[in-house]
């Protein structure tokens, strides 16, 4: 089935994409889910509000009192961020039947929590739209959850086990 998008006016005008569009219409609608970013502490470090999509999910992350530069963001397979350095979120998300090592450049990868890095500004502040199409909300809202979290440094997309990011800055609780 060829896509419809490049030419969607002039397929409506033909009716060729009917079908494909009655499908799309039919999907269920998912309202986006905002959770809360948590830093050391507890504190509030921004928020994460992610909304499905066909084919992956779409992620807002608005992030605050940050260290200036890249940051890591990852997909974590447990919803809970109890631990003072986040590890309760356990590793990326890597569906049991999937296994892939980590790296959005790794030819055998990339596993399904890897996500682009973000920036923050001088200010500590950062905002991005990051996309996967490596999960679904259904997973990320599963009966244990997930969670967004934000590394100290940049993910190099390569190095294992997590590029090279370093520790967890900022937990959210995906539920």
């Amino acid at each position: 089935m060829r896509s419809c998008t490049p030419f969607i006016l002039a397929a409506l005008a033909l009716g060729a994409c009917a079908p494909a569009l009655a499908q799309q219409a039919a999907a269920p609608v998912v309202a986006p889910k905002t959770a809360a970013l948590k830093g050391a502490g507890g504190a509030d470090a921004g928020s994460v509000t992610l909304t499905a999509a066909p084919t992956g999910v779409l992620l807002r992350i608005e992030v605050k009192g940050l260290t200036p530069g890249w940051h890591g963001v990852h997909l974590h397979e447990k919803g809970d961020c109890s631990a003072a350095d986040f590890t309760s979120a356990g590793a990326h998300m890597n569906h049991a039947t999937a296994k892939k090592p980590h790296g959005l450049l790794n030819p055998q990868g990339p596993d399904f929590g890897d996500l682009p890095n973000i920036h923050v500004g001088a200010d500590g502040t950062g905002k991005a739209e990051l996309f996967t199409s490596l999960t679904t909300m259904a997973a990320m809202t599963d009966a244990d959850g997930s969670a967004v979290v934000v590394d100290a440094n940049a993910d190099d997309h390569t190095a294992q086990p997590i590029g090279g990011a370093g520790g967890r800055l900022g937990c959210a609780v995906v539920k």
